[in-house]
């Protein structure tokens, strides 16, 4: 099937002054260019008020008469976004009444087997305690995103309306090519959802509201996603879908605070949680939102393939691209090193009736997927530039087979290669497999809350569902993932519509099944969550417990000997009075002790509030994340509540989401990253791409606080090309660092983005 990494990128582009005097100091021998702000430059940004919104308003009006108010938000955040120069961003933050200053980011969309797998065969006739048979009738979903073709077959008897954020109307079709790069990823998820034709969806009779707040090519802003979700409020839906996300693990995103506050108003939030893995600490806003579902991908039951380089043990994964045709190769093929696959990587390449190994970056993929189909070349494999998986989307289609490997596994092709002089030969293995956790599926903590996520796994590899003009297409990504969750969200509110979102959250955790990797062992809370979805055991639930996962935070081993607690809600939901135990794990290292309540009686319809205490002496603990499971007996099924805690600062990544792109004026370039715990020194160097020697610093600078940051750079007289770029923060004595390569002057057609 064709796959598509379904999360969504945000790139964010802002503005600082370059500490220049410390770039001299450190390196006394090489030349600072000078940096200018371009104070005159305009930008958009969310206020968040303390007090009256039309107060605070009417002052920054006052204040900025250069300003200009865009949109007001008044359901789920008390604030709005403002147009204003650069130069004026301290005054604004310095309003007493302004809580927080936000700027605004780009969205950009990336692009039946597994319904019946989760438990949501309708042909079994699932009904409530009632007798009524549960589709998601009646039950109102929105979907924000990039649209819907509200006339394929199997959507047109589910749509109910919803609005265009992009063209400002209330026809949210998907982008059609006449308006721009067109979108498909809208109609895909809604059709996981809720269709009801030739696939059926996991509520097939679900109401369908859409709201577009992703245009052309998938691209949008955060005006546009929180105005999606307010308007999604205001018209009383039960769930959202909103597959969004980004590499940024920060709990405070503005859409993450929306999505809470969506919850806070009532209604069921499910959001992806990213394709960014398998390393922990990965997982992207708005995915750390503490009260949304934040969904993981697993695997339903496929065929995987996997190739091997004749005369090793070694397999690799492929990830299907999205737009190819299908992996299935049958024989074995010799491979050869395409390069970037640049025109002029080609022209001494004899690529005919061969697999040809590309570098991910330079130019877009379905350039490079088009030199190979010109070469007749039989597949093409794309490693990644940076550390880990991705996966992709061939725009204008394939008609050769496209897949993604890891970086590390790309490598490793290349030095088998270079082993064989330049030669070899792979070969396609193919397994059946099911209930793992999906490697590019991104794992958590989160930083800060040190909350677990994902909240639950569901399928997300190779999941065939409705795109425009009445087709069908398979994709791949943590956005197929979490409309099963939110398709199975309504089947839970059409049994108990008078439950909270939290509850609603609480039957889906507590019934999900623990997953186990390929040695038997269970999956870490920070990569599974609860586990995978089970709609079916969802459906029948007696007891609900919750928050359904719980962490205790971070400690130093300095501090002294401390009692934590924590704790959750016990409902009984069944027709019998129960007595519920609670059992944390038995097998304790020395310096930890639980306290807990003996037994809990409830009767039908009770709760109570249960206190975990934790006594713990962090001096004789090793450092790192701590986890396990809370077992609560008593109901028909034992409940399993993950929980985790740290001991010392965790080893996250001090410098994530680094981007880099042409600035505003000639020879200007501008870049961003996020902090995700602030550092007490962060930089960029630029590096030689081939010799590897050092250039110059695009800039240092020091104790900058947790956050985006970003900066403008004047290129000095170096030649067009790619260079490698080494971005590093330092935060509690860690040091942490990424590559990335950047490219100065023309080789690439002017704004011109890599998939």
């Amino acid at each position: 099937m064709n796959k598509l990494c379904a999360c969504l990128l945000i790139f964010v582009m802002m503005s600082s002054v370059s500490l220049n005097a410390a770039q001299a100091a450190m390196y006394p021998d090489i030349p600072q260019p000078k940096q200018e702000e371009n104070l005159d430059k305009r930008i958009v940004v969310i206020v968040t008020t303390k007090g009256e919104m039309e107060d605070v308003a009417m002052e920054v009006s006052s204040l900025i008469p250069t300003s200009e108010i865009r949109k007001r938000f008044k359901t789920l955040l008390n604030g709005f976004s403002l147009e204003l120069k650069e130069g004026d961003l301290d005054l604004l933050q310095g309003i007493e009444e302004i809580e927080r200053v936000d700027r605004v980011v780009e969205y950009t969309a990336n692009l039946d087997g597994s319904v019946p797998f989760i438990g949501a065969d309708h042909s079994r006739d699932m009904r409530d305690a009632d007798g009524e048979r549960l589709t998601g009738k009646g039950v109102k979903v929105a979907v924000i995103d990039t649209g819907i073709d509200y006339n394929h077959p199997d959507l047109k008897r589910n749509y109910k309306g919803g609005y265009d954020l992009v063209d400002y109307d209330n026809d949210p079709m998907e982008t059609i090519a006449s308006q721009g790069l067109p979108t498909l990823h809208g109609t895909h998820v809604s059709g996981i959802i809720a269709a009801n034709g030739q696939v059926k969806g996991v509520a097939p009779e679900a109401e369908l509201y859409a709201y577009r707040a992703l245009g052309p090519g998938g691209s949008g802003t955060t005006e546009q996603v929180i105005e999606a979700i307010e308007k999604a409020v205001e018209d009383e839906v039960d769930v959202i879908n909103l597959s969004l996300g980004n590499t940024v693990n920060g709990p405070d995103w503005p859409t993450s605070i929306a999505l809470d506050k969506a919850v806070e108003a009532g209604v069921v939030a499910v959001t992806s949680n990213g394709n960014s893995g398998p390393k922990m600490w990965t997982v992207g806003s708005p995915g750390t939102s503490t009260r949304a579902i934040s969904v993981g991908a697993s695997a339903p039951p496929i065929n995987t393939p996997y190739v091997t380089f004749i005369g090793e043990d070694k397999e690799l994964t492929l990830f299907q691209m999205a737009g190819a045709l299908p992996w299935n190769l049958k024989r074995d093929f010799e491979v050869v090193d395409g390069g970037y696959g640049l025109e002029e990587d080609w022209k001494e390449l004899d690529a005919r009736g061969k697999i040809v190994l590309l570098e991910r970056g330079m130019i877009p993929f379905s350039e490079k997927v088009s030199y190979a189909q010109s070469a007749e070349a039989e597949a093409v494999i794309i490693y990644n530039n940076l550390p880990g998986a991705f996966v992709g989307a061939i725009e204008q289609g394939a008609k050769i087979p496209v897949v993604s490997v890891t970086k590390e596994d790309g490598e490793w092709l290349q030095q088998q290669m270079e082993k064989s002089k330049k030669e070899g030969f792979i070969r396609t293995i193919y397994r059946h497999e099911e209930d793992f956790i999906a490697p590019f599926s991104s794992r958590g903590p989160v930083t800060q809350t040190w909350e677990v996520k994902p909240d639950i796994v569901a399928p997300g590899v190779s999941i065939d569902s409705t795109v425009p003009n009445d087709s069908y297409l398979g994709l791949n990504g943590t956005s197929m993932s979490a409309p099963h969750v939110a398709g199975a969200a309504a089947l839970v509110k059409q049994a108990h519509p008078d439950w909270t979102p939290d509850q609603v959250k609480a039957a889906l955790m507590n019934t999900a099944k623990k997953l186990v990797d390929e040695d038997g062992e269970k999956y870490l809370p920070y990569e599974q969550g609860a586990g995978r979805l089970q709609v079916d055991k969802a459906l029948a639930v007696k007891t609900l417990a919750y928050p359904a996962t719980l962490t205790f935070g971070k400690w130093s081993k300095t501090d002294p000997r401390e009692r934590r607690r924590v704790s959750f809600t016990l409902e009984n939901h069944d027709d019998v009075t129960r007595t519920y135990h609670v059992k944390p794990p038995f097998e304790l290292p020395d310096g930890l002790q639980w306290k807990i309540p003996f037994a809990i009686e409830l009767k039908p319809g009770e709760s109570e509030e249960v206190e975990i205490e934790l006594d713990l002496f962090p001096a004789v603990l090793e450092e790192g994340i701590h986890h396990g499971d809370i077992i609560i007996e008593g109901g028909p099924e034992p409940i399993q509540i993950p929980y985790v805690f740290f001991i010392e600062e965790p080893s996250y990544p001090r410098v994530m989401a680094f981007n880099f792109g042409v600035g505003d004026r000639e020879n200007e370039y501008r870049y961003e990253l996020y902090l995700p715990g602030g550092a007490e020194e962060m930089g960029i160097a630029l590096y030689d791409p081939d010799t590897f020697e050092f250039i110059q610093f695009i800039d240092v600078k020091y104790n900058v606080g947790r956050g985006m940051v970003g900066g403008d750079w004047f290129r000095p007289d170096l030649p067009d090309g790619p260079y490698k770029a080494l971005v590093y923060a330092v935060k509690d004595g860690k040091e942490d660092t990424l590559e990335a390569t950047i490219i100065l002057g023309a080789t690439l057609p002017p704004r011109k983005q890599e998939n």
